[in-house]
């Protein structure tokens, strides 16, 4: 971790509500001069504007008690004469995926022409309460805090703010973004509604079960419920295609809009209205022909009360989508629509390789470029939409792909960094790491495999950037958590019975982890190695030797690896005879299988298995794979073995139709989740690979 401190400010926050549920502060400063620059970090999150302009939204992420800085140059949105610097900040203190649950914080000092005119603790900030945001608000989703509702104009109310504790300053260590625009590109349907009670409201358990374990707002308390909001609209309309530039919305009237293809960051748009309610929903496609905010669990809305009068609406928090449904109570002109977007900047990437004028292999690259930019702002993200969560085994693969489109493993390190930062993790066993990070898991859950997808990437992270120095601080880390795995090691060495969640994919193998399970094991065997050639271990090589004998001679049923053997009422552990899939695919990608040992079955997946399976299925006795992990796995098992014809005609079956509908790649197969996953992006790797 590189240090740095602020010369002059000191971390602040409101007097008495450093430990407040969704409490907003507004700091703003008046300065002449272009030549400014603004350090800053804080907690939660913070937004910095310059003459109305959006330029930022940090901090980085980082592990518990540190706090990544911002050095902004804002020169660019300056003017001649003088100029309004505002920060938005919001304090959340719940826990989630996304934020930790830390108190809140601003330290900012502002610079001009390299003089000090403004900073935190001292002088020069002007500082108010963000009145206009709706303090209980429900949670956007289970894993994210607060949602957003506003009511405007707000009085804007000074408040006396306090020095809090020290605090551990790090510096950011990833790029920043570009903060793009774009625009909507039509209006895609039209029409009015009312409101309809529904018997039945949004269920979601982010707002059903706020308790000490997922903090926030309980429903009895919400200043305006969102989605009951949003689920009382009853709304009637008719397709269209209409120019986006100016969107006249009648009384009681929608539009929907398109922006061509899923975006995400901050919704942005100028709004002249006569009143009344206004609600921006949103989604990653649309569900019988309309946009549902709650599709997977989200509350995809953003409601503003709004007095007559003319509003530039930024949000605060990033979102992703590519459908926005605007309803208006009151007669409204949307004008400037679009996105800001938030992502990885462009120009750090490396030119696109040559297809050749197959344009289905553009589409799918291009799909899989966009969905590693959103997902990849400060760590590896799942998704940038529901959770934003830097889970581990999809930075697996996400990290490969920095590093071929980059050239570099920035965000790999500030990632991989983040897990070894705090003492010890709270309400996770001793040596045990969180399956997403920067988190708070107080309901106790983990992963344990994702855990070992942690030491299996910094072994490749370490061929990548020879960065000895991370590898180092992590091996306590490691070797902690290969004691906790010890304990669960049955007299074969297998692991068997492991606590909490134990996880193969999103498909049958997830039903057959009970009692030992196989793909678990064959990725302990895989771990054990990478400790073993990470820290100069051989007793830990020879280890995973014998285990993977040991899965081979238990396993494999003479056609297929099984998934499980489970106990019987005599103690004796027995093959399930359940096979899936994936278990074939996590034999051969952790070394347990090769050609060489399984040419049968090596033959039989490369051959028979594959996107046409669904349609011509020899074997329906072989539960499918998803997207999530086993299709990854069986294309990186085809790569590796050179099979570049059979890559790409599995690429065009598993992907091409993601990318025309959303121009992302998805989380599963079919678009019932999210349609946006930091893993998928992996097809760039192969793509490149095979093309460049």
């Amino acid at each position: 971790m590189k240090k740095t401190e602020f010369t002059y400010a000191k971390p602040v926050w409101i007097k008495g509500e450093e430990t407040a549920m969704n409490v907003s502060l507004v700091l703003t400063a008046s300065f002449s001069g272009k030549d400014a620059r603004l350090k800053i970090t804080g907690h939660s999150l913070y937004q910095v504007f310059v003459n109305g302009a959006l330029s930022a939204e940090g901090p980085a992420r980082a592990g518990h008690g540190f706090y990544r800085v911002d050095e902004l140059d804002l020169s660019k949105l300056c003017g001649d004469g003088e100029n309004e610097l505002k920060i938005i900040t919001a304090g959340y203190n719940v826990n989630s995926f996304y934020l930790l649950d830390q108190p809140s914080f601003v330290c900012a000092e502002l610079y001009v022409g390299g003089d000090l005119r403004a900073a935190t603790g001292k002088d020069g900030f002007s500082a108010y309460r963000y009145g206009c945001r709706v303090k209980k608000s429900q949670r956007y989703s289970f894993q994210r805090p607060f949602s957003e509702v506003y009511t405007l104009p707000a009085e804007n109310v000074p408040v006396a703010l306090e020095l809090t504790g020290e605090k551990n300053f790090i510096e950011r260590g990833v790029p920043y973004p570009d903060y793009d625009f774009t625009p909507f590109c039509s209006v895609i349907k039209t029409g009015s509604f009312g409101y309809k009670d529904r018997e039945r409201y949004y269920g979601d358990r982010s707002v059903t079960q706020i308790n000490e374990k997922l903090k926030g707002y309980p429903q009895n308390e919400l200043t305006v419920f969102s989605m009951k909001e949003a689920e009382r609209l009853d709304c009637a309309g008719k397709e269209c295609s209409l120019p986006a530039d100016i969107i006249n919305i009648p009384d009681n009237g929608f539009a929907i809009a398109d922006l061509g293809a899923e975006l995400t960051g901050f919704f942005s748009m100028d709004v002249k209205t006569d009143g009344g309610r206004f609600f921006i929903l949103f989604d990653e496609i649309l569900s019988n022909g309309d946009v549902d905010p709650g599709r997977f669990g989200t509350c995809g809305a953003v409601i503003y009360d709004l007095q007559p009068g003319s509003y530039r609406l930024v949000c605060f928090e990033p979102y992703s989508a590519r459908y926005v449904k605007l309803v208006s109570e009151k007669a409204a002109t949307v004008s400037g629509g679009g996105m800001i977007r938030f992502e990885y900047t462009a120009s750090l990437l490396k030119p696109a390789p040559d297809f050749k004028g197959d344009g289905q292999l553009q589409r799918i690259y291009e799909a899989a470029v966009s969905t590693f930019r959103q997902n990849t702002v400060d760590i590896y993200m799942d998704c940038p939409s529901r959770e934003r969560a830097g889970w581990l085994c999809d930075s697996f693969f996400t990290s490969r792909v920095e590093y071929e489109l980059t050239g570099k493993s920035l965000v790999e390190r500030n990632f991989l960094e983040n897990f070894i930062m705090p003492e010890k993790f709270d309400f996770l066993p001793d040596g045990m790491l969180p399956m997403c990070y920067p988190s708070d898991h107080n309901d106790g859950t983990f992963i344990p495999n994702w855990a070992m997808w942690y030491v299996i990437e910094l072994e490749e992270y370490l061929r990548r950037s020879g960065d000895t120095e991370l590898i180092g601080g992590a091996k306590k880390r490691v070797l902690d958590l290969l004691s906790y795995f010890r304990a669960f090691e049955n007299g074969d060495g297998l692991l068997e019975r492991l606590k909490s969640w134990v996880f193969i994919e999103w498909s049958k193998s997830n039903e057959l982890t009970q009692h030992i399970n196989y793909p678990t094991n064959m990725l302990y065997c895989k771990f054990k190695r990478a400790i073993g050639n990470l820290y100069s271990m051989p007793e830990l090589e020879k280890e995973a030797d014998r285990l993977a004998e040991k899965i081979r001679e238990k396993s494999f049923t003479g056609k297929w690896f099984c998934d499980n053997s489970v106990y019987g009422e005599d103690g004796v552990a027995r093959l399930s005879g359940l096979c899936t899939e994936s278990c074939q695919y996590y034999a051969f990608f952790s070394g347990v299988a090769t050609k060489e040992l399984y040419p049968k079955l090596w033959k039989t997946l490369v051959e028979e298995f594959g996107p046409d399976r669904k349609v011509n299925n020899k074997y329906p006795e072989i539960f499918f794979a998803n997207a999530f992990i086993g299709n990854y796995l069986r294309l990186e098992l085809l790569y590796r073995e050179g099979l570049y014809d059979k890559v790409i005609e599995n690429i065009r079956g598993y992907f091409d139709y993601m990318a025309k509908k959303t121009g992302t790649l998805w989380e599963n197969v079919g678009d019932y989740a999210s349609c946006n996953h930091g893993f998928a992006s992996h097809v760039a790797v192969w793509l490149c690979g095979i093309y460049k």
